[in-house]
């Protein structure tokens, strides 16, 4: 595997898939200026994967790719078990062509496994693939729990592999990867852990609150919205902090997972989204602001573990 630099913070393009997620859909155009404001900053690291909206959030970044010096940018894409071919001759091979096909691209950078459906299985699919491929990208596994994050790293090993990433939920109000060692098991082991929604869509950016609710009909409104309150009383303590440091509330969450030694993933819509973000990685909290930070989120005491993941342990 190539040695790769990664920056600080890695933006996402999940909300370009379209699926409901976020509300309404972007159009690509609108996109666009939030992508050249990315490269600009020098975030050129970005994650999407086929199931954002069945393809659509990785051939709408893979069009902004074109005609890039291939050395300029880095992408993080996933295999998703549940969009799997499982009847083709090689499924795995099947899937990681159609995406880089999708993308017009010769390789990823970093290429999950995204969830824990038959993960055993898959990990291994994926390490027979890539064994003999001296341009194996980064692989890592994503919402797995300790278990099987080091399950994981026995089967690539095996076939002189090793796993390089975890992505997992990590935020102010979702610290369990932490409290189940898995953070802590990454940093001894020398794997990133890449930390994503760690402004949980939106709700931990000073943005919402109980008079300006999340769009409703979206999937994120059913989640915060009961619990605007308590995020009220956490987005205050958020804006404290960001004003001592001459800094928008929203940077203030990344700020602290980047403190916590993980990789945040930042989603962006808006170009806003990305100067936040770049200036999120010149913010350092001190161990006092991130106690107090992670002591307010502990008594609010907010479930914000989604369908689709489950608490780490």
């Amino acid at each position: 595997m190539a040695n790769i630099t990664l920056p600080k913070i890695a933006l996402g393009a999940w909300a370009w898939g379209n699926d409901g997620t976020f509300g309404n859909g972007i159009a690509a155009e609108e996109l666009k200026p939030i992508f050249d404001a990315g490269m600009a900053a020098g975030l050129n690291l970005w994650d999407t994967a086929y199931a954002y909206g069945m393809g659509t959030s990785e051939k709408v970044l893979g069009n902004f790719l074109k005609g890039l010096p291939r050395e300029s940018y880095l992408v993080s894409d996933k295999l998703t078990p549940q969009c799997i071919d499982n009847a083709a001759a090689n499924p795995v091979g099947a899937m990681h062509s159609m995406q880089l096909d999708l993308m017009d691209l010769d390789r990823f950078d970093i290429y999950w496994v995204h969830n824990t459906s038959e993960a055993p299985k898959w990990t291994r699919a994926l390490a027979e693939f890539f064994k003999r491929d001296a341009d194996a990208p980064m692989i890592g596994v994503s919402n797995h729990n300790l278990a099987e994050i080091k399950e994981a790293d026995a089967i690539l090993r095996e076939h002189g592999l090793k796993l390089g990433a975890v992505q997992n939920h990590f935020s102010l109000i979702n610290r369990s990867s932490e409290d189940s060692g898995i953070l802590d098991w990454c940093h001894e082991n020398g794997v990133v852990f890449f930390s994503y929604m760690v402004l949980e869509q939106g709700a931990l950016s000073g943005k919402y609150d109980t008079k300006h609710p999340m769009p409703e009909g979206s999937a994120r409104a059913q989640t915060y919205n009961p619990v605007l309150d308590k995020l009220e009383v956490l987005n205050a303590k958020l804006a404290e902090i960001a004003q001592a440091h001459g800094v928008g509330a929203a940077q203030v969450p990344v700020a602290w997972a980047i403190a916590k030694g993980t990789l945040p993933i930042v989603g962006v819509t808006k170009e806003r989204h990305v100067a936040d973000a770049a200036a999120a990685a010149a913010v350092e909290l001190t161990d006092v602001e991130v106690a107090g930070l992670e002591e307010l989120a502990d008594t609010l005491d907010i479930n914000a573990i989604r369908f689709w993941e489950k608490v780490m342990d």
